[in-house]
């Protein structure tokens, strides 16, 4: 007999809620994205996010209990981000959790947020362990050994900004708006990427960590040496993101050196840019099984964490002792 669990996402800016059942088949994966109304102040502000999370995720969850066809009183478990994130945002979800949970009596369970970007890598495929898996978004650049479902360890993390930030950042320099990433992606399609070279950070022949706020300055110092920047910004764009793309790579290939992954993973919102995924496929074709998964899994959703609880009640490997909020930018 079949299980149905409710998963709940609400760290920073997408309201997100789906179910899945304890085959592991996503039934359904509601979201809603707070993109354009962040986009008038060039970044997620948290008292707007969690003001519309508010608003909104009651009409995310029945949304998604409706897709599903399953209702309330058949959900076995509720699964909710409870970190890291931005803590106001985490509450909701958290909160709206625990409320559910307590008046239909379903037990409800607290899912890391990095976790679950690594489950979805697992939604549509099967994974062939050891694995390397690098996490990149707004708040994430991180690299972690993954030897088996319960095992995951960090080889590797950002010292300063991450990834999804530099892009942010250097989309706002070049007064492109918000999101970042999505915009210079789509810029750079026309660019040429050798139209300048932007510097790597060299943090050691053997380190995986990254670095990236040189790389945002370097930008700055650029623009304001070029009085007719604009006319090229196609090609700085681009130029721009090739560096952001090939630091991820270098240490994807290094990790790679070291570790002898059967699998190369990749997650997280950045795993969306089309350069990153295009030049990691080309580089490992015929060498490694590369995974990355479909656009609608890579941003902030419920599907994935809704993923890492049934990973975890197959591993009998679910607590929901003491579900309490954590924030943290690093993780």
């Amino acid at each position: 007999m079949k299980n149905f669990y409710l998963a709940i996402e609400t760290s920073c800016d997408e309201t997100c809620a789906a179910v899945i059942d304890s085959d592991g088949k996503i039934l359904s994966n509601s979201v809603f994205s707070q993109a354009n109304i962040h986009s008038q102040f060039g970044g997620v502000l948290p008292d707007v996010a969690s003001k519309n999370h508010s608003e909104k995720i009651m009409i995310i969850i029945e949304n998604s209990l409706k897709s599903s066809n399953i209702k309330i009183n058949n959900i076995n478990k509720i699964f909710v981000t409870n970190g890291p994130g931005l803590i106001n945002c985490l509450m909701i979800g958290v909160i709206t959790a625990k409320t559910i949970g307590y008046v239909n009596k379903i037990p409800v369970y607290p899912i890391n947020h990095i976790e679950g970007h690594i489950a979805s890598c697992f939604i549509e495929n099967e994974i062939t362990f050891p694995s390397v898996c690098l996490i990149v978004s707004g708040g994430h650049t991180n690299l972690y050994f993954i030897s088996n479902l319960k095992n995951f360890k960090l080889i590797g993390s950002t010292i300063d900004d991450a990834a999804g930030e530099a892009f942010d950042k250097g989309a706002k320099i070049l007064g492109l708006g918000y999101p970042g990433g999505v915009l210079i992606d789509k810029l750079s399609t026309e660019g040429d990427v050798n139209y300048h070279k932007f510097p790597i950070a060299n943090l050691g022949k053997k380190s995986l960590n990254f670095s990236f706020s040189g790389l945002k300055t370097s930008l700055k110092y650029y623009i304001n040496k070029k009085n007719n920047w604009k006319k090229n910004i196609n090609s700085i764009a681009a130029s721009y993101q090739e560096a952001i793309v090939d630091s991820l790579l270098n240490k994807l290939i290094l990790a790679d050196n070291i570790y002898n992954p059967k699998s190369i993973l990749i997650a997280g919102g950045v795993a969306c840019n089309s350069r990153l995924r295009f030049k990691t496929n080309e580089y490992f074709k015929n060498k490694k099984n590369v995974i990355i998964p479909s656009i609608q899994y890579c941003t902030d959703n419920a599907a994935m964490i809704a993923k890492r609880g049934q990973q975890l009640v197959l591993n009998e490997n679910v607590t929901n002792v003491d579900l309490n909020v954590f924030s943290t930018s690093k993780n």
